[in-house]
């Protein structure tokens, strides 16, 4: 005869068996760092659900700036919380060098990628592209009957004396990216900016308006007519025409200069398989179509597809640009970048 206590017994048993059962099946949780904004909401909405689904796994972003991804990979490195993070390519060198990143697995999607785009080793990859050329105000030039511009030099073009705007290269990756092509123009190098330096300020310099700390003010500055030329992106041309405002971008003939977002793998994660799996999708074609489509991140890899002819027609011009666009040498801008921000402010925003 069944009494009360085995009653019990077999009820808790099979609670717990149950309770055994449901975390047994219950879906694993990747963690990947990245910039909030929209760059979380394409991946969470646009491109994350397929792979949760195909692999029963939940997929959490961390938010944050580069700066803030690394000093939490930074903290955790002997017991990573995260599984994968997006950085800025400057920032990812750092991780690199600290040992924060796992090499990815080799497989067909890195043979699809834009050129310049695996960093060393394949240690991490661009997953997001950039590149900072020229942009110029086309309303005014049309006016002035100027042609666009062709190279980093034109700058100096005395003809547009006070009508330059540069971003500051202590604080905005534009400026950095536009003094040292200025640098290289002149003789040198990242492990060398002295002709940089000691150029800048009566060749380029004399022709600032107005040194900016970020891209902002463009737009104001492009429409009240005081800016005529300065350094963007072609995405942040693209912005501003969307606005109404009246400028191109040009992309100067000694090339223009790699902006990317790179993706790793963090090393010692406690999900290395999955999190290679989860890396190697973001890299292929299929989900970087989706990534374009949702919130215009312009894919690495080659064969990713626009939604529209004319988005289509601009990945192509892109892509055209990319051949030509230069990688710098981010170990040498990372170890001088701090005495470089001191000199740039004493010497040329003085």
């Amino acid at each position: 005869m069944t009494n009360r206590h085995t009653i019990l017994a077999t009820g808790v048993a099979v609670v717990a068996l149950a309770a055994a059962g449901s975390a047994f099946a219950q879906s694993k949780t990747l963690y990947v760092g990245m910039n909030g904004g929209n760059f979380e909401k394409t991946f969470t909405q646009g491109v994350f659900p397929d792979f949760e689904k195909a692999n029963d796994v939940k997929i959490v972003v961390v938010p944050g700036t580069s700066s803030d991804i690394l000093a939490k990979a930074t903290a955790a490195k002997d017991k990573p919380q995260m599984h994968v993070m997006f950085l800025d390519d400057g920032v990812m060198v750092r991780a690199i060098g600290a040992g924060l990143c796992a090499k990815l697995k080799s497989g067909p999607e890195l043979a699809e990628l834009a050129p310049g785009t695996r960093m060393k080793d394949d240690m991490a990859v661009g997953i997001d592209l950039g590149m900072t050329g020229l942009g110029y105000n086309k309303k005014m030039f049309d006016e002035k009957g100027w042609p666009a511009p062709t190279s980093w030099m034109d700058l100096a073009d005395p003809k547009y004396k006070g009508k330059v705007v540069f971003q500051s290269a202590s604080a905005s990756s534009f400026g950095l990216h536009a003094f040292l092509m200025f640098n290289r123009i002149q003789g040198g190098t990242e492990a060398n900016v002295e002709p940089g330096f000691s150029k800048f300020r009566d060749t380029i310099g004399k022709n600032v308006l107005e040194f900016i700390p970020s891209s902002a003010k463009i737009a104001e500055m492009a429409q009240t007519g005081e800016a005529a030329i300065f350094p963007l992106t072609p995405t942040g041309i693209s912005t501003l025409k969307e606005k109404g405002i009246g400028v191109e971008y040009a992309q100067p003939k000694e090339g223009s200069v790699v902006l990317m977002v790179a993706q790793c793998v963090i090393a010692n994660n406690s999900e290395p398989e999955l999190a290679q799996k989860l890396a190697a999708y973001l890299l292929s074609a299929e989900a970087q179509s989706k990534a374009l489509t949702a919130g215009n991140i312009v894919p690495s890899n080659t064969k990713a597809k626009a939604s529209t002819p004319e988005a289509e027609k601009k990945l192509e011009a892109f892509h055209a640009n990319m051949k030509s666009a230069v990688t710098l040498d981010w170990d040498a801008i990372n170890a001088k970048r701090p005495e470089w921000n001191s000199r740039w402010n004493k010497m040329i925003e003085r």
